[in-house]
């Protein structure tokens, strides 16, 4: 790349205005229906108009108008927030006489939205130009952000540009956007490239073209879609995205050079990235398992996560269909499924924190008092699992609420068991709390202690495994029906599918092989509890 080009590489991003949004999202998304004459307005962040609440909107902030159509609806927004930048009405905007006097005397633009984008679409796009903003005032290297640099790919193709990752997930987009086609339009619009464009691209072998060439490679793509230039992004071997440009005909060779060459800095930055947000993972993990430990050290990890003062619930997750013989995968898996883990813990509570530990994501919810506690912590933890649906199937153990520091191990403690009850029934896409599992929590407690001390079956149990063994008999199947009957033969005899008499034969036997006095309480727990932990 030469001088020239790499200082485009290093232009500063604008501030986030009216002008700079609709330059990045393109006309196809965002359109001025009226304007009170520039659009150099700030913008400084993203509401959601309520009618039920009393609007109060701070200056420079954009207004998403849902369920506000009709020329006399807008005319009364935009006289309720006089200091907004902007309101977003959904497409076609009545714009009259009134409608413009207002803009006008307010400097409120009105902006109109494609009907093919969401609300949410919308808000996570804007909320996200405005973060790259941020960064740039805080001093987070804006001059490298992927933004920018998808910006100068623009300038030296000539074309919109997409930077997307392994996944097909957007990570950055330039302007220009409403240059490209309806589908490029829905990529940037939704930050995913959409299923039939991944499936006609993979069918027509051109991801594994893209993937296995280390030179930028172009596309003809059916239909009225513009075809694309694509270079993979990759370290060493691995890759790591990929960028995608928009064009009419194949790159001339200046270009070409030009795209190789900023794969290998989105790389760099890809690289970075990861890095920093591995070292943060690591931090969170390490400070969460000091929590989760107890000990000395809790305290100051506490502080560090923000919950030294807080009543605190213990949820563990873990997938239950991880893929086999792909460790890398499942590890990318894990820590996705840690990732919306996290994500839906702090939407209930902003000091909510979680983190990977071994193949377990944990939780630690605080939970404001209200006698339900745990009963509110398993729902949460049934949401999670609602959300995340069958393309992450898990269970989530949750614990009983500590009040102190010093009872979070218990806690944990208490979700690990529940999480394990769960693996043990084979359950897949459930939650439990630790009262929900208490007796079958205690029964695999004893049969680890059993298995550490290599013990054995005894006394009447042990008689009847022998004889059965022996003879071929079914004498231990014949007790655990009588039993789990409560002792009522007829059922009893049923379940084993044997005539009554033939039952209370076999029944007589067992008693006089074995000795089992089944007219003892203790005598009858003692063989039940043997039966559990050992099995026939």
């Amino acid at each position: 790349m030469t001088n020239a080009a790499y200082g485009v590489w290093m232009t500063t991003r604008p501030r986030a205005s009216l002008r700079r949004i609709l330059d990045d999202l393109g006309s196809t998304v965002l359109d001025v229906a009226a304007a009170p004459g520039d659009l150099d307005a700030e913008v400084t962040g993203v509401h959601i108009h309520d009618p039920l609440d009393e609007p109060h909107v701070p200056p420079g902030g954009i207004v998403l108008a849902v369920g506000i159509h009709g020329a006399a609806g807008i005319r009364a927004l935009l006289e309720s927030v006089p200091a907004a930048a902007g309101v977003v009405v959904k497409l076609p905007v009545d714009v009259d006489d009134g409608v413009r006097a207002a803009v006008a005397e307010t400097g409120v633009a009105v902006l109109g939205l494609t009907r093919a984008a969401s609300w949410a679409q919308v808000a996570a796009l804007l909320r996200s130009l405005l973060a790259e903003g941020d960064l740039a005032e805080a001093g987070e290297e804006a001059q490298g952000d992927l933004f920018s640099l998808a910006n100068a790919v623009c300038a030296l193709l000539d074309a919109p540009v997409t930077i997307e990752d392994r996944s097909s997930r957007v990570l950055a987009y330039s302007g220009r956007q409403d240059e490209a086609d309806p589908g490029r339009v829905e990529t940037v619009l939704g930050r995913q490239v959409p299923e039939r464009y991944q499936r006609m691209l993979d069918e027509r072998g051109l991801i594994k073209q893209l993937y296995q060439s280390r030179d930028p490679i172009y596309m003809e793509l059916p239909g009225d879609s513009i075809n694309r230039a694509a270079v993979a992004v990759r370290s060493g071997d691995e890759i790591l995205g990929s960028i995608w440009a928009a064009v009419h005909e194949p790159l001339t060779e200046q270009r070409q050079r030009a795209l190789a060459d900023a794969a290998k800095i989105v790389a760099l930055r890809l690289l970075r990235e990861r890095a920093g947000a591995d070292t943060q993972r690591r931090l969170r993990a390490d400070l969460l398992s000091t929590v989760l430990a107890g000990g000395a050290d809790a305290a100051e990890a506490a502080g560090r996560l923000g919950v030294a003062t807080q009543r605190l619930c213990v949820l563990a997750a873990q997938l239950t269909g991880e893929p086999e013989g792909d460790p890398a995968r499942g590890e990318s898996d894990r820590q996705r499924f840690c990732d919306a883990l996290a994500l839906h813990v702090a939407t209930i509570h902003p000091k909510a924190a979680a983190a990977l530990v071994g193949s377990v994501a944990y939780a630690v919810l605080p939970l404001n008092p209200g006698g339900e506690e745990e009963a509110r912590a398993v729902r949460i933890a049934r949401s999670f699992l609602a959300r995340v649906g069958p393309r992450h199937p898990a269970n989530v153990g949750v614990g009983r609420l500590a009040g102190t520091l010093a009872q979070v191990a218990r806690s944990r403690a208490d979700a690990d068991r529940a999480l394990r009850v769960l693996r043990s029934r084979g359950a897949s896409g459930e939650a439990a709390g630790y009262a929900d599992v208490h007796f079958e929590s205690l029964l695999l407690q004893v049969a680890d202690v059993v298995n550490a001390e290599e013990q054995t079956p005894t006394g009447p149990y042990q008689r009847l495994l022998a004889h059965d063994r022996e003879h071929g008999s079914e004498l231990v199947a014949t007790l655990r029906a009588y039993l789990d009957a409560f002792g009522d033969v007829n059922a009893a005899s049923a379940r084993v599918h044997v005539h009554t008499n033939t039952f209370r034969y076999r029944l007589k036997r067992l008693v006089e092989i074995s000795g089992l006095d089944l007219t003892d309480p203790d005598a009858r727990l003692t063989v039940m509890l043997q039966m559990r932990i050992f099995g026939p």
